[in-house]
């Protein structure tokens, strides 16, 4: 896939976008960009793999979207993605589950926009596809404006080929 990024994007949902449902989007249209759901960095390294990241080649293009907060795990993560054949790594910076934030990643991340820049250059240093981040406009207190301006300055001073915004806050 070229740095030049499709223009329709399947949004990466959990528990819904998963390979079955990944195939009827793509039998909806083969335009759209499809993500997976969100892959804690920590799964791809010590999981089921195979289970975790296969999808099948009619899916392309596909991205990979990785949870996590640890640079140096995403980067692995990222190269275990690149070599499965993701198109892109997309890293998760918007989920609100509460799961997902006593892991510290997802929305949480949005209070830590340096933390998320140097997790996206460690993924940018070990692979070779796009790396696109997803995020909320905010979360509980911060205004908006300043909080996404520090995101989107610090992921794309890191080399963020995207940001994807998804135009409400967390909580």
């Amino acid at each position: 896939m070229s740095k030049v990024m499709n223009r329709l994007a399947i949004a990466p949902m959990m528990d819904w976008t998963d390979r079955h449902c990944r195939y009827f989007h793509r039998q909806l249209t083969r335009r759209a960009l499809l993500y997976t759901e969100m892959v804690v960095a920590d799964a791809v390294i010590q999981g089921a793999r195979e289970r975790l990241l296969g999808f099948d080649a009619a899916e392309h293009p596909v991205a990979l979207q990785l949870g996590g907060s640890d640079p140096g795990k995403l980067a692995e993560a990222a190269a275990v993605g690149e070599a499965f054949g993701y198109d892109e790594i997309n890293l998760n910076v918007g989920c609100p589950s509460d799961r997902v934030q006593s892991g510290t990643f997802g929305a949480c991340l949005m209070k830590t926009p340096v933390l998320v820049a140097d997790c996206v250059a460690a993924m940018k240093a070990r692979v070779t596809i796009p790396v696109t981040v997803k995020c909320r406009i905010g979360v509980d207190e911060q205004d908006p404006e300043p909080a996404l301006d520090a995101l989107a300055n610090g992921v794309f001073a890191a080399g963020a080929d995207a940001l994807w915004v998804h135009a409400r806050k967390a909580w």
